[in-house]
């Protein structure tokens, strides 16, 4: 299996990935590559975990089987852009991106999603 080089939790099979969004309020999952789209999201998730402990952040690494379960989710429909983002409340998919993302356009998500 691949792995991505980051400092966040890593999941390895659907069922790990969906056993952490039943368990935990707030989750946002990146589902991505190690490429010049997905790193710079990688960083922002590595910045906003010491700040926001409301919010579980994990990484996926976007070419493995067991990612079908966010590759394949109605919520990523349409998506051409590495990498998904989903964001979880409550063990629901309450919303979705693709693409690089900043800091600002995260937060926003995080704020509207979850609360400041």
């Amino acid at each position: 299996m691949r792995h991505l080089s980051t400092n966040l939790h890593e999941f390895e099979s659907a069922a790990e990935l969906e056993n952490y969004i039943n368990e935990n309020e707030n989750v946002m999952v990146c589902c991505g590559r190690m490429g010049p789209m997905c790193i710079p999201v990688y960083g922002v998730m590595e910045e906003l975990e010491e700040e926001r402990e409301n919010v579980k952040f994990a990484v996926m690494a976007f070419d493995s089987p067991e990612a079908g379960i966010i590759r394949n989710d109605p919520a990523c429909r349409g998506f051409m852009g590495l990498p998904f983002t989903m964001y979880y409340k409550n063990g629901q998919a309450a919303h979705a991106t693709s693409s690089i993302q900043n800091m600002q356009q995260v937060t926003t998500i995080l704020d509207e999603q979850f609360g400041a």
